[in-house]
């Protein structure tokens, strides 16, 4: 049986709740942490979340997996609220519902991903030039 990427996505999706940007922003003041995904040259071109722990998407589930030999100090337990971020909200919903599978049942992605959270005025950050 051969699968579209948009069924893919709706798939991960279905096992989520997705904040949007204002809600998300209310979880990291709460404790939740977020995680970019996007690659150097994306985050260079696009600007990155001040407090975001940058992650790339190709070893997101060994620093999180709290039972992993290369986790990060972050990855506590499978109780750890994570948001997940990419540029627009696809790639990470698929990394958000790869990190369910691992058990962490708190990992979400962020709705509409970099662009929408920065379109809400939240803060951000040029890599070479300071907050926004």
């Amino acid at each position: 049986m051969v699968t579209t990427v948009d069924e893919l996505v709706a798939r991960a999706r279905a096992g989520l709740e997705r904040p949007g940007p204002e809600e998300a922003w209310a979880a990291v003041t709460a404790g939740a942490r977020l995680v970019d995904i996007r690659p150097a040259a994306q985050r260079a071109r696009e600007g990155e979340i001040p407090g975001a722990l940058i992650i790339e998407r190709n070893v997101l589930e060994w620093r999180l997996d709290p039972t992993g030999s290369h986790r990060i100090p972050e990855a506590t337990g499978h109780d750890v609220p994570w948001i997940v971020v990419c540029s627009e909200g696809y790639a990470s919903s698929l990394a958000a519902a790869s990190l369910r599978e691992l058990g962490l049942f708190r990992a979400t992605d962020l709705a509409g991903g970099f662009v929408a959270w920065a379109a809400a005025g939240l803060p951000t950050r040029s890599v070479d030039q300071g907050l926004r």
